[in-house]
């Protein structure tokens, strides 16, 4: 068993997928905590800009602004997942 404090990020979930290939990728190595931190905040700025392109008539660059902090989100939490389920770090 894990202790999940000292777990980190993998690394291997890439976004931003262009011609069948990452742009970007979750960095290996930052704390499980951290990373999930950022990705609240992000998300949190997601909401916002999307609630504003919601209201407003010609704010369609904050829809794609809320896209792209979506996917680095979920980029983050996939590769988080990934770790909490790999074998020995769960605690069954």
């Amino acid at each position: 068993m894990t202790n999940l404090q000292n777990l980190t990020t993998a690394g291997l979930t890439p976004f931003s997928i262009h011609s069948d290939q990452a742009l970007f990728r979750v960095n290996s190595g930052v704390s499980i905590h951290e990373a999930l931190s950022h990705v609240s905040d992000l998300l949190h700025l997601s909401k916002l800009l999307a609630e504003d392109a919601a209201m407003e008539r010609g704010k369609d660059r904050y829809a794609w602004a809320s896209h792209y902090l979506q996917e680095m989100s979920k980029a983050v939490i996939d590769d988080v997942v990934k770790v909490l389920g790999a074998p020995g770090n769960n605690r069954d």
